[in-house]
């Protein structure tokens, strides 16, 4: 039933790698909402990774029910592993706007950067989607919808500085524009739920570690952006809900599973011009990596225990899942790999195949989401051994704006630059992910992922308004500052 009481509208700010650990000197806005706002430790599910959790977070769903398994899969019906897809319709399960909408007809709810973007059912909508030309180019791009929103937005706030959001230039730049993207589209469009997506601290963690003392530089950034989304929430008579994800744990060395699998004659390769290419059809068995994660995928089913003892065997690795192990971990979906791998603390999955780095495909020194057969971290970073990566850079982007073909070949291969990590379940609620809101709501002490959904719900058809003034008397975990 609808309360006779509307509620203010809700901005759910998605603060990726936020964890109770960061909060403290280097936080100051966050600190400020604290003083006036409930906070709960957030438990993720499995795998904790941003596909995932999202999916769950919107739908209420755990992954087996959901299918979003992890930021990609192999598609056993193509041969291909697919990352980083957009179709919304890939999310099964009905996602909390469409609940809402059933409920309230007029209900309005903006989707901004949150993954598995496209043909949603919001009444707005914008993400990276760049275009590709016949010519083999890359152009740089956002999806909107209605279709000229980006539009109307980048000419009002100016072009999304899309080589911020991913790449060895990721940074702040992009997470300040989303939230400049933010506050134009609701104040065009006044939605009731905005969902707003702040990638910055995933870099850096990834890059340094959670341990690295210029990370508190990087807290602080995101936490100057927050809080220009909290005085405008406030000057807006909105709430606000923050969030995060998952937390980001130190690592300090890789395994490469797929090279375990290649020299034990379960992966095969193609020749490809001068280069090896995974071949998942022809292979018996191989990895789809996901940062801590990986799926396994065994072609024929009396070869599944082979291959668990010889992943048991592999130092690095915690535990190695078959299905009876996956339905206990809420992961049995026909997407999921016939093993799931999960790394040991302190590791993480690379996606290297190749046994000689000459033999590399030429898409592994580049930033290339999409052909790339499992995640790469390294897309982060400049390798180290050019002298001079800036010339590099520069003598690319002029073949490409003078029409020619270019090669951006800045990415590294040594896998030991990567710090940090996550897919695993936080081994504490001090590096678990949180949720902070000032909307008056009651909070365990630890809420299930899952259970944001329903917690959106409660907000907005249950319950009357309360001043969130009163909030910080709610039943919750007090911050660990």
């Amino acid at each position: 039933m609808v309360s006779e009481t509307s509620c203010p509208p809700l901005l759910l700010i998605n603060v990726v790698g936020l964890t109770p650990s960061l909060l403290g000197e280097a936080t100051p806005r966050i600190n400020a909402l604290l003083r006036n706002a409930a906070m709960t430790s957030l438990q993720p599910v499995f795998p904790a990774v941003t596909s995932t959790v999202q999916a769950s977070l919107l739908t209420g769903l755990t992954p087996a029910e959901h299918g979003i398994v992890g930021n990609g899969w192999y598609f056993r019906d193509q041969a291909e592993v697919r990352f980083w897809l957009q179709s919304n319709a890939l999310v099964q399960g009905e996602k909390v706007w469409q609940t809402l909408k059933r409920q309230r007809p007029d209900f309005r709810c903006s989707q901004l950067f949150w993954w598995f973007n496209m043909h949603a059912e919001v009444d707005a909508a914008i993400t990276p989607r760049p275009h590709y030309p016949a010519d083999g180019r890359k152009v740089f791009g956002l999806y909107s919808t209605p279709a000229s929103l980006h539009q109307t937005l980048e000419r009002q706030i100016g072009e999304f500085p899309f080589p911020g959001f991913w790449g060895p230039a990721a940074g702040i730049a992009s997470s300040r524009w989303i939230v400049d993207c933010a506050m134009a589209e609701f104040q065009l469009n006044r939605p009731d739920l905005q969902l707003i997506y702040l990638p910055h601290l995933d870099y850096s963690l990834q890059r340094l570690g959670p341990q690295d003392p210029s990370i508190a530089d990087e807290v602080r950034a995101i936490d100057q952006q927050v809080g220009r989304l909290l005085s405008f929430a406030q000057a807006q008579g909105a709430r606000v809900m923050l969030l995060s994800e998952y937390g980001i744990e130190a690592v300090r060395q890789s395994v490469s599973i797929n090279r375990l699998l290649r020299r034990e004659g379960w992966l095969q390769v193609r020749q490809s011009l001068s280069w090896e290419l995974l071949d998942p059809g022809a292979s018996a068995a191989f990895a789809v990596v996901d940062h801590q994660i990986a799926h396994v995928y065994v072609k024929r089913a009396e070869d599944v225990a082979r291959v668990k003892a010889l992943l048991q065997r592999q130092p690095g690795i915690e535990q190695v899942l078959d299905k009876p192990a996956q339905r206990d971990w809420q992961l049995d979906h026909e997407r999921s790999g016939e093993l799931v791998a999960v790394a040991a603390a302190g590791y993480w999955f690379d996606y290297r195949y190749w046994l000689d780095d000459c033999l590399a495909p030429d898409f592994a020194r580049t930033v290339d989401i999409h052909r790339k057969p499992g995640y790469d971290p390294l897309e982060l970073f400049i390798d180290p051994a050019i002298r001079f990566p800036k010339l590099r850079a520069a003598r690319r982007l002029l073949q490409k704006k003078l029409g020619f073909r270019y090669y951006m070949d800045l990415i590294p291969l040594d896998t030991r630059l990567v710090r940090g990590s996550h897919g695993r379940l936080p081994a504490s609620r001090a590096t678990a992910p949180l949720l902070i809101t000032n909307c008056g709501l009651s909070l365990p002490d630890q809420l299930p992922a899952t259970a944001v959904k329903q917690l959106l719900l409660q907000y907005f058809l249950e319950r009357p308004h309360h001043d969130p003034a009163n909030a910080k008397e709610l039943p919750c975990g007090e911050p660990s500052l």
